[in-house]
């Protein structure tokens, strides 16, 4: 048997041989607090880049990459990030990519010219996409059973907060600090936080590491990286144009991505460890499925903010503050239904994320009506009930797809599995952030400027996306509810991990 072989048969090892950490839920307290500013650094500058733009006396084409380059290299990060936990431990790499974080997170808010933002957000996106897989590996490290899905239901309410309140908290802070200067609040406010995090996590996580040290598979790093960059590039640069101008980056980065999958089964096959197991994909339940529900359903659900900030700002005139509050019943209602969602996914399986799609699709239909049926003046008010039953949906996709797609991987491979996961869900929200404010400008060109008409039809794409990710969640519960012997087995060992 295998080093690999037999560290999966103790991760499968039921009940008796596991010895919970009396301070895992102090120590998922940090890892969460870490994970809600990397991902709030995601959409949280969208709302400042017009501050930065004349603070800077920056180019709209050099601005975009204040975000687009973070999403770019966060997504870069997330795979190997993962492999690199997993072989020499997750709380070495928790702690090197915070520090990273905080670190520059002050150089970007200290940045005297474009070129210095742009440099410290390119790497800053590197330490968050670094920082994210060790939170869910380390969720599935500390917690089993009915405790890990409670914990992925806080870690899933994190997800959906930091993406919704972003705009809100640029905002606020954009109107307590002034506009001038205002942005650089936006990053320096990680440095206390962060700094705090940093001293906790070190006294709290858990020491120990998932995998030997050792093999690295550089190959499968590099064909794995230049493929998600070869894909993401038009996407986040398609405002520029991106989409017609790199159009070949696509076909480029799909069959770089096909070599990956043969080197890293021929990594396999040699008896080394590769840099993601393809086998997960086909022979774990649910991984695969799980995988793709989440790059479908972040297609929607990060391109609606966007345009929610773009309609209500540019076309309705709100203030940067009031449209992020006008949104905060989505996040509201995910917050509390992923918390309780955590609870629930044990019993209720796939059908959690089933009735929390159903549940989106119908907030999403109703907002693109209301939009359309409301004078403007009202719109705020009146999206806030139909905008909050697709927050309530929306916490039960995120936290359960993760619990449900991650529990049946070994825990020695929960980094690079879980970045995988966040891999898929960063190339859904980079295709979302695309492609719903080009529909929004699209149809805003041909309706004679109608920023209603355009906004609809954009919120109406992301309820066709979550159309699209209900009917693999649908499939994916007929395939649990048939009962297979692995998911069978699973759900009665109790710790959360497969028994064979």
């Amino acid at each position: 048997m295998t080093d690999r072989a037999v560290r999966e048969a103790a991760d499968r090892t039921p009940g008796g041989e596991h010895q919970p950490d009396p301070r895992r839920w102090q120590a998922l307290a940090v890892t969460l607090v870490a994970g809600f500013m990397s991902l709030l650094d995601i959409s949280i500058v969208a709302v400042a880049l017009p501050s930065v733009q004349e603070g800077l006396d920056a180019g709209p084409s050099s601005v975009q990459w204040v975000v687009s380059g973070y999403a770019l290299t966060f997504g870069l990060a997330l795979v190997p990030a993962g492999r690199l936990g997993d072989a020499i431990g997750r709380r070495t790499m928790f702690l090197a990519a915070l520090s990273g974080f905080v670190l520059c997170s002050a150089i970007a808010g200290a940045a005297s010219s474009t070129g210095v933002l742009i440099a410290a957000r390119l790497t800053q996106g590197v330490a968050a996409g670094a920082l994210a897989p060790q939170n869910s590996a380390l969720i599935q490290q500390m917690f089993r059973g009915a405790e890990r899905g409670r914990a992925f239901g806080f870690y899933g309410a994190t997800v959906s907060v930091s993406t919704a309140v972003g705009p809100v908290v640029g905002g606020a802070l954009l109107a307590l600090a002034g506009e001038a200067d205002g942005w650089r609040w936006i990053f320096y406010v990680n440095v206390p936080i962060g700094l705090v995090a940093l001293v906790l996590a070190a006294r709290l996580l858990p020491r120990g590491r998932g995998g030997p040290r050792g093999h690295v598979d550089l190959v499968g790093v590099g064909l794995l990286g230049c493929g998600v960059f070869a894909v993401m590039l038009p996407l986040v640069l398609a405002e520029a144009g991106g989409l017609f101008r790199l159009w070949w980056s696509f076909p480029l980065g799909t069959v770089l991505l096909v070599v990956f999958v043969w080197w890293e089964r021929r990594v396999a096959g040699r008896g080394r460890e590769p840099l993601l197991d393809i086998g997960l994909l086909v022979g774990t339940p649910g991984y695969g499925s799980g995988v793709l529900l989440g790059l479908v359903y972040f297609i929607g659900f990060s391109g609606i903010w966007l345009v929610f900030a773009v309609h209500l700002q540019s076309g309705l005139g709100y203030t940067p503050l009031w449209s992020g509050l006008a949104v905060t019943p989505f996040a509201l209602g995910s917050a509390c239904s992923a918390a309780i969602g955590g609870r629930l996914v044990e019993r209720w399986g796939r059908t959690l994320t089933v009735v929390g799609l159903s549940l989106v699709v119908g907030g999403l239909t109703a907002t693109a009506l209301i939009l359309l049926a409301v004078p403007s003046g009202a719109v705020g008010l009146a999206v806030a009930p139909a905008l909050l039953v697709a927050g309530v949906g929306s916490g039960w996709v995120i936290s359960p797809n993760t619990t449900l797609t991650l529990r049946n991987v070994p825990v020695s491979t929960a980094g690079s599995a879980g970045g995988a996961l966040q891999t898929g869900q960063r190339v859904g929200a980079a295709i979302g952030t695309a492609a719903l404010p080009g529909a929004y400008y699209a149809v805003l060109a041909a309706s004679g400027r109608s920023s209603s008409t355009a906004a609809a039809v954009a919120i109406g794409v992301a309820s066709a996306s979550a159309v699209v990710a209900l009917a693999v969640g649908v499939v994916e519960r007929r395939s649990e509810r048939r009962g297979s012997p692995a998911r069978t087995t699973t759900r009665s060992s109790g710790d959360g991990s497969a028994v064979q």
